[in-house]
Order: structure tokens, then sequence, then C-alpha cells
């Protein structure tokens, strides 16, 4: 239970204002590091057909995908969420080779929040190192309680998908993730794009 014992701390920290912990992404628009081979399509995947929901939009033409994502768009999970899905039950689909862009939303009425591509895809930790699969693939100060994306405020990041597989989008705040904070990321070989599960 070492680990529930760093989250309470980490949520008893964060509750009296103790400070901010050290940002250990320097740029965010750096190189990622390179990602071990990515994880096989998860039997854990929301199901359904894909559909394209209104805060998403597909140009086959240009193989561009435009996504806006709301941290705390709903009260789910104490404002934890990304358009009001956690802990998985909704996977985006995009294709390889897609440029996308994200336009994170932060409307949770008393946090700040971030949002990157991880490789990780079901062992979140407390505190994770925001370093991205693809090169720009993160917003900024992604894991600073005080320096990422405040309530109210957006930040739109824009990268290339150009590996097939399966991630994850999560919120580097400490924390966060480990708690629910993501939700599945799919780079299609198949030309796909589109969301599945929790609206």
């Amino acid at each position: 239970m070492k680990r529930l014992s760093i989250f309470s701390a980490l949520i008893a920290f964060a509750a009296c204002g103790g400070g901010e912990p050290a940002d250990t992404a320097a740029d965010s628009s750096a190189a990622s590091a390179p990602a071990a081979a990515p994880a096989a399509a998860s039997a854990n995947l929301p199901g359904g057909a894909l559909m394209l929901p209104d805060w998403m939009a597909f140009d086959a033409a240009a193989n561009t995908v435009h996504i806006t994502l709301t941290a705390g768009s709903t009260n789910t999970n104490n404002y934890w969420n990304f358009n009001g899905a956690t802990k998985g039950n909704m996977a985006i689909t995009v294709p390889v080779g897609a440029t996308v862009t994200i336009d994170l939303v932060n409307s949770d009425p008393a946090m700040g929040h971030s949002v990157g591509v991880s490789a990780e895809t079901k062992s979140f930790g407390a505190m994770m190192d925001p370093v991205p699969v693809f090169a720009g693939a993160v917003t900024e100060n992604p894991s600073s309680m005080v320096g990422a994306t405040m309530p109210g405020e957006t930040d739109t990041i824009t990268f290339t998908a150009d590996a097939a597989g399966t991630y994850t989008l999560v919120c580097y705040i400490p924390g966060h993730a480990t708690t629910g904070m993501w939700v599945y990321f799919v780079v299609s070989a198949d030309g796909e794009a589109g969301m599945q599960g929790a609206m």
C-alpha cells in the first residue's frame, strides 16, 4: 500500500498549497524518447462502432484530426476527466500519419490539468515522466500544479501520429492519471478516425 500512502500524501500536499513538484519536461516540443513497441490492442478498449462526436473533426483528404478535449467537462471523478470519460472508458482513434491538433480546454473549477500521449496503457504511477510518444504531443508544464493549463485556460498541441498502436491520453499532474484521468488513444493503420465509449 505504499502507492496509496504516497498518493494520499500528494493529495494532502496539494490541498494545503504546499508548493509544486519539479517539472521534468524541459521542453514539451522536444523530440520524444524512443518508445518501446506500442501496446497491442487491448481487450479493455471500449466496444461499439466508431463515431465522430461534435468535438472531433476529421479531414480524410488532408489526413488531419482536430480534437477539443475538455478537462473537467463534468464533475465525474472530481472533475478529473476528459470529455466526461475516465479510466479508459473512451477510445479516440486517429489514422496513422495524421496531423493531430488537440485543444485542451480546462473547465475544472479548481485544478490545473495537462494532456499528453503516453505509451503507458495500464499502470499509472502517482508521478509519471511526461515524455510523449510523439514529438510535441504534450501540453506545457504538464506536471506542474500551477504551470499546467489552469481553470478557464486552453492549451493547443499539434503533432504527427506517425506510429500505429494503442496509447493513452493522460493528465500528468501528480496523482491524476492514477485516479483515472486517462483515455485510450489509438493510432490506426486502417485509416480510421472516431471515438468509441463514453461521451
